[in-house]
């Protein structure tokens, strides 16, 4: 696995910075988005530095009045550790903030947060299951998706029938899909019998329906389809289906230094005693 480099520190008291910090990053800072999302919202024109269109890498300072969407962006001196969730999802949930036809969202079940959004590292598929990561700081969802990094991902698949070792080596080495070439890093055996077989895979991006389409390349059919691991961090054996953990504070820390952003600007918002007790009372609500 690859570790992100080493950049400088991502957040800066906004008033030591003379000549200010970029918009872009202010925001996705501060949990308006990912810097993608942040950087298109600039170019739309929706967001205003002193009642005037900004531009991408504009610097602001923290006496600047910010609009993003038409709302005021209240900016903070101090510079709060960001909050991380883990979410089990199950199938049959879309992850999408709303959807049109009033399907199941995976937001509907995470905790509200005050003066931010929650932003998901990565996505899974309507009829894929398993570790979803939550994050109010855009700048490190932007680190673990960015395929320059190369954050692995690992699926425990269920398929129908059995893999050749012909087949096998082809998925490792790599085939053409669509968009591209694809392979897998790892893949092996895990067990089963009759129609059905599960196999442990690794790889290091994130397109679209990508496990689904690698074996769908050779005519097999995946029935069921769980992401166990994304990077560091894993799916725990006791999290249900539906539910959430929000990682401690210690946590927060060690992931932001794997994901090469520093820590030292940043200091603790509540106990995590706090975000224990609203955890164990979302679980006794759902």
């Amino acid at each position: 696995m690859n570790t992100p480099e080493k950049n400088k520190s991502p957040r800066a008291h906004l008033n030591n910075d003379s000549e200010g910090i970029r918009i872009h990053k202010v925001l996705a800072q501060s949990g308006y988005g990912s810097r993608r999302e942040i950087e298109k919202a600039i170019t739309e024109e929706r967001v205003k530095i002193n009642n005037v269109i900004a531009t991408l890498g504009q610097p602001v300072l923290s006496t600047d009045k910010i609009m993003f969407n038409g709302k005021i962006v209240h900016l903070r001196e101090e510079n709060i550790l960001p909050r991380i969730l883990i979410y089990h999802k199950p199938e049959g949930e879309l992850v999408t903030e709303n959807d049109p036809e009033g399907r199941p969202t995976v937001f509907e079940k995470l905790p509200r947060i005050k003066r931010s959004k929650w932003i998901s590292i990565g996505r899974l598929d309507f009829n894929t299951s398993g570790l979803l990561i939550f994050t109010s700081y855009g700048e490190l969802a932007n680190r673990l998706m960015h395929p320059k990094y190369e954050i692995e991902r690992e699926y425990s698949v269920r398929v129908l029938g059995e893999l050749s070792e012909d087949v096998m080596s082809s998925l490792k080495e790599g085939i053409e899909l669509d968009d591209g070439i694809a392979k897998f890093e790892t893949l092996y055996f895990e067990g089963g019998e009759g129609a059905n077989r599960w196999y442990r895979v690794t790889l290091k991006e994130g397109r679209n329906r990508e496990v689904r389409r690698m074996f769908e390349a050779f005519g097999i059919t995946v029935s069921r389809l769980i992401r166990v691991r994304f990077g560091e961090i894993t799916l725990p054996s006791h999290l249900k289906r539906g539910m959430f953990l929000e990682l401690k504070q210690n946590e927060v820390i060690s992931l932001l230094k794997w994901s090469g952003l520093e820590t030292a600007s940043f200091i603790k918002p509540q106990s995590d005693k706090h975000n224990e007790k609203r955890e164990k009372k979302f679980q006794r609500k759902y």
